[in-house]
């Protein structure tokens, strides 16, 4: 089995990250972005550079260069008008540097798009009797306002016969194959790869297992006779300080809520709650 597996992996690894091409830009799925506001835009989203070092440069040039290679990102011409500027910074862990955009300005004036996130708990009873679980995690920009609906709209026109037949669960950016005998397990992890790679959608292969009988996926432990409550997220909400002002009590409640089919009697605990954050 293990064998089989690997052969499907290598077959299509051209659709996997790796240090030497972490991201990839999906062809055929631009993104808009819509402001609130009318042109000539406020100073406030042209902000600009913040002071760097030679060291920053040199690294950032290198970031740019390789998104412009990917298309993500494109020289503005010399007679084109600039009327939105972000700064960035780099990001460093265990020597690896990341180029983050500042864009908390941007996302103030952007027009919310209410693209619907499918209801976990709903999603999940889809798993119903699946003896064999695939989870992957595909590679989506982070901090930008409605990247979760860009990233689901997107999901679901790429995937569109696979989640109609209800073997196939997508959570944004988290994937979720099940089935219930490995050849036909086999068979839909090699679609869903094949297509993943046409688009030249990444998959974060650290982030991934696959062909489990049993594993931990979007906050739960789930398998075809179960559906249990991750206890490593529950102990990060047990280690962290009391709640003490309404943005941390609405991000206990948030948190709650999200298991709220395991807690007896959440709805009447709940209401107290939502009361003293009035």
């Amino acid at each position: 089995m293990r064998k089989e597996l690997i052969d499907v992996l290598y077959t299509y690894n051209n659709g996997s990250s790796s240090d030497s091409e972490p991201l990839g830009a999906i062809r055929g799925h631009g993104v808009d972005i819509t402001l609130n506001i009318d042109r000539p835009y406020p100073p406030v989203l042209r902000r600009p550079a913040y002071p760097a070092s030679p060291r920053f440069r040199g690294v950032l040039e290198k970031h740019i260069q390789e998104l412009i290679q990917l298309g993500a990102l494109r020289k503005v011409g010399h007679n084109e008008e600039v009327e939105v500027t972000t700064p960035v910074i780099i990001s460093w862990h265990n020597d690896k540097s990341r180029m983050v955009v500042d864009i908390r300005a941007l996302n103030a004036y952007t027009v919310l798009d209410r693209y619907p996130i499918p209801r976990i708990q709903e999603t999940l009873t889809q798993l119903s009797k699946a003896k064999y679980i695939t989870s992957m995690d595909a590679l989506m920009p982070f901090d930008i306002k409605n990247a979760p609906s860009h990233y689901q709209r997107m999901m679901n026109t790429i995937f569109p016969t696979e989640l109609s037949e209800g073997w196939l669960i997508i959570y944004i950016d988290d994937i979720i194959i099940c089935s219930d005998s490995w050849y036909l397990h086999l068979e839909r992890l090699a679609r869903v790869l094949q297509k993943a790679a046409k688009v030249n959608m990444k998959i974060s292969l650290k982030k991934c297992n696959f062909g489990f009988e049993e594993l931990k996926a979007l906050g739960h432990v789930i398998s075809g006779l179960s559906l249990g409550i991750d206890k490593d997220k529950v102990a990060e909400v047990l280690l962290k300080p009391i709640p003490q002002n309404k943005k941390e009590k609405m991000s206990f409640l948030g948190f709650a809520s999200y298991y709220r089919q395991h807690l007896k009697e959440f709805k009447i605990i709940a209401k107290s709650l939502y009361r003293i954050c009035d």
